[in-house]
């Protein structure tokens, strides 16, 4: 008899462990830095290496907080981080200037399960937007902060706040005088508090707008629970006026996330914001199911965004799956999955 217990208790015991392995799903992760014009050859070899260098950092710490069980929410925003504090990006230090000569944020983040998001536009003193799109889901009532109201809530959250000149880099500062001028408008005083001015190669500006035609950074990860969280973040455009916003922090068009799909989104924000194109993805893969991520990914991207005129691309975790789909010449991406070494890619022709 005690035998008999014995065998059955170890069954239960060697059954509730199967559960709770078959419950604790693989971890992902997929990230870019921006889409645009990047071509082989238009990139000096150390420039290049940066880039590669820098999205290779990001992935690895993304990919090592996930096996190590952070959740989602929490390497979405750590990933990020790294990126609104490296000046190769359009996002925090380093991003693009309004036509008026200042630095406007946005951001959003968004969660699987249960569908919350938050998201922020126009801040221009909050060192980390991401954090404050987080703070607004987690801690306030709204999905969506803007300008001073977006600040104020930071202030609130002891959200770290620094100088809007925190966030100047001379050759966006050179990209926004020549395009101001180019549409005839008056170049804005420098802004107080910035570094002495330093010379910019007309060639460095050409290569610039080129490459970061449509900057912005996003990163997708599920963690070992099955979490999936999406995040976006962004300066916006070079030049923009009278207080654009594209899509990055609007849910559905720049990020959205469900149960099985995450989407960020990088490009002409006008058209994916039309598309609604992080949500109609999501959505393109619930009919075509488990297997149709990348289906569903380039019928957005590769037809109906293609055929309107817009230009961009997305990363996507479809059910766990790595995926990015873009009709631009390259796009900053990078990609991390168990038992594989992480994939980094700039050019259209690389995988």
């Amino acid at each position: 008899m005690r035998r008999l217990v014995f065998s059955v208790c170890a069954m239960v015991l060697a059954n509730g462990a199967a559960v709770a392995q078959s419950q604790e799903q693989d971890w992902s992760i997929v990230l870019h830095g921006g889409a645009g014009v990047i071509e082989r050859g238009d990139m000096d070899a150390e420039t290049e290496a940066a880039y590669r260098d820098a999205l290779d950092a990001a992935i690895r710490l993304g990919g090592e907080m996930l096996a190590d069980g952070a959740s989602a929410m929490d390497v979405v925003e750590a990933v990020i981080h790294t990126l609104e504090d490296d000046p190769k990006f359009n996002s925090g230090v380093g991003a693009v200037f309004t036509s008026d000569g200042r630095n406007e944020l946005d951001a959003s983040i968004m969660r699987g399960s249960d569908m919350q998001a938050g998201a922020v536009s126009g801040v221009t003193t909050v060192r980390h937007p991401i954090s404050l799109a987080r703070a607004v889901l987690e801690n306030s009532p709204h999905v969506m902060l803007q300008s001073p109201g977006a600040e104020a809530f930071a202030a609130d959250q002891g959200l770290e706040l620094v100088d809007n000149a925190y966030f100047f880099t001379e050759r966006r500062w050179a990209s926004m005088v020549r395009a101001v001028r180019r549409m005839g408008l008056p170049v804005p005083p420098r802004p107080e508090g910035a570094p002495e001015a330093e010379p910019i190669r007309e060639g460095a500006l050409d290569l610039m707008e080129r490459e970061h035609a449509f900057g912005t950074v996003g990163v997708v990860a599920r963690d070992q629970s099955g979490e999936v969280v999406a995040g976006t973040s962004t300066g916006g455009t070079t030049a923009k006026r009278w207080g654009r916003v594209g899509d990055s922090p609007i849910i559905g068009a720049g990020t959205y996330a469900t149960p099985d799909c995450g989407v960020s989104a990088t490009g002409t924000g006008e058209y994916f914001i039309r598309l609604n194109v992080a949500a109609r993805i999501c959505t393109q893969l619930e009919v075509l199911g488990e297997a149709g991520g990348q289906q569903a990914a380039d019928a957005v991207i590769q037809d109906a965004l293609t055929n309107m005129g817009g230009d961009g691309g997305v990363v996507m975790l479809g059910h766990g799956e790595p995926i990015w789909s873009f009709n631009t010449a390259g796009m900053y991406r990078a990609s991390w999955t168990p038992g594989d070494e992480p994939v980094v890619s700039i050019y259209g022709d690389e995988d």
